[in-house]
């Protein structure tokens, strides 16, 4: 699954932006989510004296509203986006107004004052608002996505790679760099996406039917234990794959 943002301040064109690279991508026959963050600490879709509202009171941890057309589904606390992505299998995800991801960004803006703001290593692109007046900005390519998406959705099949851990340094950084490093370098090229230890792990973990990351250290742990075990089992044969399902 591809994940990149789309970042840039209030009226810069995000949603703009957004809608045109939705409708292109799936004109290309991709499946496509999003994820919208609002930046609103009153915003709550469970308002007081709903049914909702009331089972939550309640002490309910977990409340799903399910209508004619729609399931909402009511967590209690704000999710990691790691968390909100396991929900998603699509093969672009596009967040809007997230930060806090190690993906691959496009910035949307006025000026170059905001570019500038929220400029660094994962952005590959700079759309919305700015793209009026500029084509390139500091070596990025600047693009209007009312008359050129073709050309922006063309760069994101390019640059954009399966989304990254986004591990702290001091957990993995096996390949030589923190996650974030990795995700830049892919970025100009300089590395390849299956440089990250964890696409080459000869452990997986699925709980639930969804896949759980492991830093190197705790897979080197569950793979020694298990093995362990049941090379003393007779049938134990060497190099053969062995499935361990826990119900």
């Amino acid at each position: 699954m591809k994940v990149f943002s789309v970042v840039g301040i209030t009226e810069s064109g995000k949603t703009t932006t957004i809608e045109n690279i939705i409708k292109e991508l799936r004109s290309r026959n991709y499946s496509v989510g999003s994820v919208k963050e609002i930046h609103f600490e009153k915003f709550a879709i469970d308002t007081v004296g709903s049914n909702t509202y009331r089972h939550r009171e309640a002490g309910s941890q977990l409340v799903t509203a399910r209508g004619y057309f729609e399931t909402d589904i009511l967590f209690q606390e704000k999710l990691s986006m790691d968390e909100i992505l396991k929900f998603y299998n699509h093969d672009f995800v596009i967040l809007e107004g997230v930060t806090d991801s190690n993906v691959p960004k496009i910035i949307t803006a006025h000026n170059e004052k905001e570019i500038l703001e929220r400029l660094d290593d994962l952005v590959f692109a700079i759309s919305g608002k700015i793209s009026n007046s500029l084509d390139e900005f500091e070596g990025l390519p600047v693009i209007n996505t009312i008359d050129n998406v073709e050309k922006i959705v063309d760069l994101i099949e390019e640059k954009v790679f399966d989304k990254l851990p986004d591990f702290p340094e001091d957990c993995c950084g096996e390949c030589g760099y923190s996650c974030r490093q990795l995700g830049a370098l892919i970025l100009k090229g300089k590395a390849r996406r299956e440089d990250c230890v964890l696409a080459q792990s000869r452990v997986k973990l699925q709980i639930g039917g969804k896949d759980i990351e492991m830093v190197p250290f705790v897979q080197r742990v569950l793979y020694n234990a298990v093995l362990g075990v049941v090379k003393e089992l007779k049938g134990y044969e060497e190099g053969k794959e062995i499935t361990v399902r826990i119900l």
